[in-house]
């Protein structure tokens, strides 16, 4: 049977790009078209049915920032697909002393089939893609988080059963990796969102300002307010972050963000069967009481399991020869 996420043509999903670095480079049916193939891997590990689509690939794995859900997804999903993965902490490789990113993007380039990338500034995995001759993929930088929202899309479409005309709204650090990548998954999939940030906190402007009119293009809706409850009101999703993201923790206290705690106060102006997700890991009693994220509206453990189905699909559809 054919999944119902996208009419997309029987052939494999192919992207137009080596990379994967945001989800601003993808078209609306390369999106859909992922989230089709991480449909149908997604039943076949449900079936215990494990194809070798990458036997004898390997996947190097580039670790400048700590992870649990990123590091065991993509080992997990390298090995399910028939190939290995490679752990590369920045004190295991020659980074740690002052080789140049792109020396090591060539170098690796001659060893493994692909590299994974956690790090900082998004212009590092810039450079790697760059100097690679191999497809570059972003587990995360300070600026987005692609592997992660396309997570957040297949949990979001395997609940409403569709993503265009439905309502998003995001509370905290608009400016930060996860919104970021929100709003570019948001608008490519027709979904409407709403960004609830305090002052000073709103997302970059030049990717706020270049999804705003995609957005109006495409017939959805993006905006930014100050106000929590005009966010959520009426809102299908809710989610929230962290109020300082990795390598920041020392702003948390400086920050004011509790206004836009997503609590069961606030969460009554949300439509009754909204669904909350965050990307973990979360800070109960911050951006967001327990009672909410181990109520019955919460699919965070949905969620993160679907990283492992959605870069199993990046996988096989950037490393297969198919």
């Amino acid at each position: 049977m054919k999944s119902a996420v996208t009419k997309a043509k029987e052939a494999r999903p192919v992207l137009q790009q080596k990379d994967f670095l945001t989800l601003h480079a993808l078209d609306g049916s390369e999106m859909m078209a992922l989230l089709d193939e991480a449909v149908k891997l997604k039943k076949e590990t449900k079936a215990g049915v494990h194809k070798p689509y990458l036997q004898g690939k390997v996947l190097g794995m580039i670790f400048e920032k700590a992870s649990t859900r990123t590091r065991v997804s993509f080992e997990v999903g390298m090995q399910q697909l028939g190939g290995n993965a490679i752990f590369l902490s920045k004190q295991d490789i020659q980074l740690g002393r002052g080789e140049s990113n792109a020396d090591t993007a060539k170098v690796l380039s001659r060893y493994v089939d692909g590299l994974m990338i956690r790090t900082f500034g998004h212009d590092i995995i810039e450079t790697y893609a760059k100097e690679a001759t191999i497809p570059v993929i972003n587990g995360l930088t300070d600026m987005h988080h692609p592997t992660q929202v396309l997570a957040d899309l297949l949990t979001i479409y395997e609940y409403k059963g569709k993503l265009a005309g439905l309502k998003l709204a995001y509370l905290g650090d608009g400016h930060n990796n996860m919104c970021h990548s929100l709003i570019e998954g948001a608008v490519k999939t027709g979904i409407d969102m709403t960004i609830a940030c305090p002052a000073g906190y709103e997302p970059d402007d030049g990717i706020y300002q270049t999804m705003k009119q995609e957005a109006e293009e495409n017939g959805s809706t993006l905006t930014c307010s100050e106000n929590p409850i005009e966010a959520v009101t009426n809102a299908d999703i809710v989610i929230t972050d962290v109020w300082a993201s990795m390598g920041k923790e020392a702003e948390s206290e400086e920050r004011h963000f509790h206004e836009f705690q997503v609590n069961q106060t606030l969460c009554q102006h949300a439509n009754e069967d909204y669904i909350f997700l965050h990307c973990l890991p979360a800070h109960r009693g911050e951006e967001v009481t327990a009672d909410i994220i181990d109520g019955p509206h919460s699919v965070v453990f949905d969620e993160a399991e679907n990283r492992l189905h959605v870069q199993k699909a990046l996988l096989k559809i950037l490393l297969s020869n198919e």
